[in-house]
């Protein structure tokens, strides 16, 4: 006799992920879905208040959620793939981080069949801010991943000339190392893709639940970055073809950090005008240290921004941090490397923190995975 099912088909499916931060009447954010299939797991700690921010009232409080992306045994094996989607209601802010790097654990082949993958799938609604600063992802010695990070950020159309201007804040941070380098892993993958891509898109496509159903117009490509790092493969090893190790000159870490949107407009102001003031060629480098060997009386005619400017450039020397900034139609696009994974986080969360708009927005908890 054939065996009848009681039970509904399962919808689950490895590695599927979904975090809806939804609003309750009037206001009230509610973190209304958060889902998640092995080898992906979700933490999401009580919210936090944030009292009197600098992009509201003074005497009100903002509700931050904070979400801990995880993977079972820290890290990702030949063949897991994770499929995240996140939205996020209007006014609503939401905060991810990790408890440690994302490790990719090594191969049986370069096949693609035993590549590690991830999809990530941000909807912001008008008003929506994202604080995405993890830590780098760490793929092991003859491991494989490609990752793509999609960012649809609202704008809001019935303003007068908001159709090129988000109306969703977006601070998102993707970074790699270089693997184990206490094992003597130093680029030694087989292949390291990572895309990410922000979309503006109508606010109406971005609505709630409730809403009435509206055609879906088109999104609008604002940023794409990719970073594709490939060595060759011989005999079922990592040759010197294609080194990316050779091309790395030194550097332990490599990150690109994406700034969109009202509430990171001073944040991308910031590494803007640090970007412009850095020394150019030809000109004195002032990290030599004469700005420290200058009596007191001379520091004290200098601006508190300057001494910590130059202070700044010689802890950059030190860990041997390159970096550079640009403004991509709106947005603030920041790229840097540096000679240890440590020196990376360090500057990164220097600059940050110096300027002070994320501590204020989203708490000092934003900066865990910079630390």
């Amino acid at each position: 006799m054939a065996y009848s099912n009681p039970f509904a088909p399962s919808t689950s499916h490895p590695g599927r992920g979904e975090i809806d931060l939804a609003l309750l009447p009037p206001s009230t954010p509610v973190l209304k879905t958060l889902s998640y299939q092995y080898p992906l797991k979700l933490i999401a700690p009580e919210p936090i208040n944030i009292q009197g921010t600098a992009s509201s009232n003074k005497d009100a409080q903002t509700s931050v959620q904070t979400v801990f992306l995880l993977t079972y045994g820290g890290g990702l094996v030949a063949g897991d793939t994770i499929d995240l989607h996140i939205k996020l209601a209007p006014t609503t802010r939401l905060v991810l981080l990790t408890q440690g790097s994302t490790k990719i654990f090594k191969a049986p082949s370069s096949a693609s069949e035993h590549r590690a993958g991830q999809t990530t799938t941000v909807d912001l609604a008008p008003g929506a801010a994202l604080c995405y600063l993890p830590d780098p992802v760490q793929p092991f010695s003859e491991s494989s991943f490609t990752q793509i990070q999609r960012y649809r950020l609202a704008i809001d159309s019935s303003a007068e000339g908001s159709a090129n201007q988000p109306a969703a804040s977006l601070c998102a941070l993707d970074w790699v190392s270089e693997g184990r380098g206490a094992r003597g892993e130093h680029w030694g993958f087989w292949s390291y893709v990572s895309r990410n891509e922000v979309y503006l898109t109508p606010s109406s496509s971005a609505s709630q639940d409730n809403a009435p159903a509206r055609p879906k117009a088109k999104d609008r490509l604002l940023v794409r970055d990719n970073i594709m790092l490939h060595n060759g493969v011989e005999g079922g090893s990592v040759t010197t073809a294609g080194d990316v190790l050779g091309r790395m000159d030194g550097l332990a870490a490599v990150g690109t950090l994406v700034l969109c949107g009202p509430v990171f407009v001073a944040l991308g102001a910031f590494f803007m005008d640090e970007f412009a003031a850095l020394p150019r060629i030809g000109a004195k480098t002032w990290s030599s240290g004469a700005a420290a060997a200058a009596p007191e009386d001379s520091q004290s005619e200098l601006s508190k921004q300057e001494i910590w400017r130059a202070d700044r450039l010689r802890q950059e020397a030190d860990d041997g941090v390159l970096w550079t900034a640009a403004n991509v139609r709106g947005s603030v696009l920041v790229k840097v490397g540096a000679k240890t994974v440590e020196g990376a986080r360090s500057w990164l969360g220097r600059m940050i923190k110096r300027e002070g708009s994320v501590e204020r927005e989203f708490g000092e908890g934003a900066l865990l995975c910079l630390k």
